[in-house]
């Protein structure tokens, strides 16, 4: 498709626009639009792909129905010419080219950065400046520019590079990158909700894929815009002299992030207690882990804290956690016959499991009663140990007021010194 018009051209192109000739084109370009519908209808049920980058949320609101459309516009185009004038298709199949650049940056994008407040920003600008590129396409304006772009040049080093070398090449790096975010994404996703029980294991296999693939992209990126890749050597040395010096914390957080995901000495749902913070791993990044406490609040742990300080977790090789909790019965109570009902009420609780079974101990003669301390296991420490806690102190407080026995009070022994009244000399 060569762009050069001249006024001449132009002028033809509006007169074949306003023939009788642009009603066919129109007809079989709405033709080509709706069977792109269709085809993006039917590959939608047979996939059952909702929401994704290909579709959308509708038929029409990915990429691949202005993909679709474009093709077919191509075949159409070729099978119009020399039976009407071409000109519907001259400037239709800009617009679509168009479309799928702007669909594919912006759903890439979306999916990879969906919390984003700037992705409406990047919308606009992208749609403007695409459609700036196909007015001046259509009008014939385009070559000029290109020329104009192509004689502003520089030298660096013993390169000539001119701005319009510099503009094609940070689009096709743009373009790239873009790619490489989607292929990421559509992996990530892949790997994250595959078959597995080791969920850990699939997180850190869909980092080390995303970053081999960002990385594979800034290459390609980087020779596009025209930058030598032999340089990259330099910069990698000014790069390890940084991170030697002021990135060596961030750096070692990453590290510590693999080493944590490779070793699976912590694992999403885990129960863990860091820095005096105790809660649920909900997600493990490469360079933080989020830990989710029971009253909701989270806390965002450098990975570096997690290898280099002691971590209590409570799921790391067995799920059963031991809970106490402490009554005191007053003096006299029958506590060897009163024990098996207690431990028969604590195992009757629903969380409380029989192996290993609750047991009741005489721990301690206090100035007011008998402290009697009591032990039970549950499996489920995520789910928070309050609940149970007061359920098994219900349960032993029933059995004590069934057998009539007495929590006692506080009780203190007052002795009363009398003084003898001085005789009167």
């Amino acid at each position: 498709m060569n762009p050069t018009f001249n006024a001449k051209e132009l002028q033809e192109l509006l007169h074949n626009l306003t023939g009788q000739g642009a009603l066919t084109e129109a007809a079989v370009l709405l033709g080509c639009l709706g069977l792109s519908w269709l085809i993006c209808f039917l590959l939608r049920k047979v996939l059952t792909v909702q929401g994704a980058v290909l579709f959308g949320r509708s038929v029409v609101d990915g990429v691949l129905f202005p993909v679709f459309a474009l093709l077919l516009a191509l075949v159409a185009r070729e099978f119009l010419k020399g039976l009407v004038p071409v000109a519907v298709f001259k400037v239709a199949i800009p617009i679509l080219t168009s479309l799928v650049l702007i669909r594919l940056t912006v759903r890439v994008l979306s999916a990879a950065f969906p919390d984003s407040a700037w992705m409406r920003a990047i919308e606009r600008t992208l749609s403007w400046v695409a459609w700036i590129v196909v007015v001046l396409w259509v009008t014939g304006v385009m070559p000029a520019v290109l020329e104009q772009l192509d004689g502003v040049r520089w030298k660096i080093g013993s390169a000539q590079i001119s701005l319009r070398n510099m503009i094609e090449g940070t689009l096709t790096a743009a373009v790239v990158m873009v790619l490489a975010l989607w292929v990421s994404a559509a992996l990530e996703r892949k790997i994250i909700h595959g078959t597995g029980n080791d969920l850990s294991m699939r997180k850190m296999i869909s980092n080390i894929v995303r970053a081999v693939l960002l990385f594979v992209g800034l290459l390609l990126a980087l020779s596009a815009v025209g930058i030598d890749l032999t340089a990259l050597s330099v910069l990698g040395g000014a790069i390890g002299v940084g991170v030697g010096f002021g990135l060596q914390k961030i750096a070692a957080n990453y590290v510590s992030g693999f080493v944590i995901l490779a070793e699976r000495s912590l694992r999403i749902g885990d129960m863990v207690k860091v820095d005096n913070f105790e809660g649920r791993i909900s997600d493990i990044r490469t360079r933080y882990t989020v830990i989710r406490a029971l009253n909701g609040r989270e806390a965002i742990v450098p990975n570096e804290m997690l290898i280099t300080q002691r971590v209590e977790n409570s799921s790391l090789a067995d799920p059963r956690v031991l809970i106490t909790s402490t009554v005191q019965v007053a003096y006299g109570t029958d506590v060897r016959a009163l024990q098996p009902k207690l431990v028969e009420a604590i195992g009757a609780v629903e969380r409380v499991i029989a192996d290993p079974g609750p047991a009741v101990q005489l721990s301690a003669f206090a100035a007011d009663g008998m402290d009697l301390t009591l032990q039970f296991w549950i499996r489920d420490p995520e789910n928070g140990q309050g609940p149970v806690k007061s359920e098994v102190n219900l349960a032993v407080l029933a059995v004590l007021n069934a057998e009539g026995v007495e929590i006692p009070f506080p009780q203190r022994v007052m002795h009363t010194r009398v003084v003898p009244a001085k005789e009167e000399g």
